[in-house]
């Protein structure tokens, strides 16, 4: 397993299998794309296959604020940790900022309360019909 913060080498040939049950998920080339703008990311490579196999997104201003939007692992690789080691770098990578935030549904509050997050209330809007990034 690598874990690299660095896109060079990587295309949209391998990020497939991403955004697993969402209706209408972003294609690979859109996946790239947002992996391009986001302020900071992490990502977890198959030595073998040579494939992206986990990745983590961080939107920051750089300054007090940061969001996680994004944390996945391909269906083969969860329960190895490797989501928790995207966590504990990005947080890392992030240990200057005074507020992380992420939104997670209610069954995954413990997952993040072992990396010292707290349960808060947020809002959130979802335009649908732009799920696919398009």
């Amino acid at each position: 397993m690598i874990y690299t913060n660095s896109l060079e080498g990587i295309s949209a040939n391998m990020l497939q299998g991403f955004f697993v049950d969402w209706p209408s998920p972003p294609n690979p080339q859109t996946h790239l794309r947002l992996l391009k703008n986001s302020s900071k990311i992490i990502l977890a490579l198959d030595e073998q296959t040579n494939e992206v196999i986990g990745f983590i997104t961080a939107i920051s201003d750089g300054v007090l604020s940061a969001y996680i939007p994004l944390l996945e692992v391909l269906p083969p690789y969860k329960n190895k940790g490797i989501g928790k080691e995207l966590v504990s770098r990005m947080l890392q990578e992030l240990d200057d900022i005074y507020m992380i935030d992420l939104c997670c549904d209610d069954d995954l509050v413990p997952y993040y309360e072992h990396f010292g997050m707290t349960k808060t209330n947020g809002m959130v809007y979802r335009n649908y019909k732009m799920q696919s990034g398009k």
